[in-house]
């Protein structure tokens, strides 16, 4: 796209939403680091929301994470979104905490637990009608640790079974996203391990069933690109979950290990469709910050995803065509490279500037005040944290 002003359109139109736990404590299994200012509940993870979209510009939805956002009014949360000048995105369902579900949840050998973990699904939904979210966001840690556990085919029936009850029980304007993960907690076999598995059960539900990438649930080398092109083409890429790996499933800042590959994947997301209004791709975060702060960090993801997304627009498709049809590979890299390389930095800050944000938002939101100023006065109650 060489229309410098149909890339700016293209930027001012782009929706990230953020996730609510992304602005509680969290950190590893040997350590999570409290941190001053941190949310003591829903309510204050919409107003941490808020910051961001108001120095970005382009993050005016936040995921909520059930039970951890649960709340007795979700009319009153709802409300309190839209006066931040926010919306409700996904409902993530938690069908990986309770101690019944050591063995699985709609995997579990026993009915009943099954009945439990579907019942929370359901759950899931009747919030969703609640705050008007289109998405349900499913992600299941089942699986088994050793050989002869458990009959792996039952595992995919019964799983099966508990999508499509779900499934049946969405409105038309409502979709299931599920996402996969290569392995953690389950290490021999995970019922949902890869994109493949994701969309064998999307195609056999229908039309609203799609796949959700998440960057950092992949084994070292998985071409994502590949993944996502494939989706695009197939109709059934739902959503990402943006965040970094190093080695597995880190949930760091989205492009902090490999910002070239992020690159490589929104390249595939522009040609491909995945910007269109009507593709409908969900461009969500999934990152817990655990030792920097939570507002600035998600703010720097934001910038992150925006410019990979911006280099991606400014590629020469016309001259990248031109050089693959020809077979002249040199060529057809080179023009990939040359965007990858372009500086964007002062594009973004000319959209931002052009829709009266500040040109840095990162800085603009440090020399606000508001990180001091919820230090000062969230004191007191129980801050929210992974699990809470």
């Amino acid at each position: 796209m060489s229309d410098v002003s149909a890339v700016k359109a293209a930027l001012r139109s782009q929706v990230i939403e953020t996730p609510s736990w992304g602005y509680g404590n969290s950190g590893t299994r040997f350590k999570v680091f409290a941190q001053p200012g941190v949310p003591r509940d829903p309510f204050e993870k919409l107003e941490d929301a808020a910051q961001v979209n108001a120095f970005t510009g382009v993050a005016p939805k936040v995921s909520l994470h059930i039970p951890w956002d649960k709340v007795e009014d979700y009319s009153a949360l709802t409300r309190h979104a839209e006066d931040l000048g926010l919306r409700i995105g996904a409902i993530n369902s938690n069908v990986f905490q309770d101690d019944d579900f050591k063995l699985g949840s709609v995997t579990h050998p026993d009915p009943k637990v099954r009945r439990k973990a579907t019942d929370h699904l359901l759950e899931c939904v009747d919030i969703m009608d609640e705050t008007g979210s289109p998405d349900l966001k499913l992600w299941f840690s089942d699986g088994t640790n050793y050989p002869g556990q458990d009959d792996i085919a039952a595992r995919q029936d019964r799983l099966a079974e508990a999508l499509a009850e779900v499934y049946e029980r969405l409105g038309d304007d409502q979709r299931m996203l599920l996402e996969y993960k290569l392995f953690e907690p389950a290490f021999y076999t995970t019922d949902v391990p890869d994109w493949g598995t994701a969309y064998a059960h999307c195609l056999n539900l229908g039309p609203n069933a799609q796949v959700v990438v998440d960057t950092g649930h992949h084994a070292p080398g998985t071409n994502i690109e590949f993944i996502v092109a494939f989706l695009l083409r197939a109709g059934k890429l739902g959503a990402f979950d943006f965040n970094s790996r190093f080695y597995a499933d880190d949930d760091l800042m989205v492009g902090a290990a490999d910002p070239f590959q992020l690159f490589r994947i929104m390249h595939e997301v522009v040609k491909n469709g995945g910007m269109k209004p009507e593709t409908n791709v969900n461009f969500m975060l999934d990152q817990c910050h655990n030792i920097e702060a939570k507002i600035p960090a998600v703010i720097r993801s934001v910038a992150n995803v925006q410019e990979a997304t911006a280099k991606a627009l400014l590629i020469d498709m016309d001259a990248l065509s031109a050089a693959q049809q020809s077979g002249d590979v040199l060529a057809a890299n080179g023009v990939l490279m040359d965007a990858y390389n372009t500086d964007v930095r002062p594009l973004l800050a000319e959209v931002r500037d052009e829709i009266g944000l500040a040109r840095d938002p990162f800085a603009a939101y440090l020399a606000s005040g508001n990180q001091e100023r919820i230090a000062a006065t969230r004191v007191g109650g129980e801050q929210a944290g992974w699990g809470a």
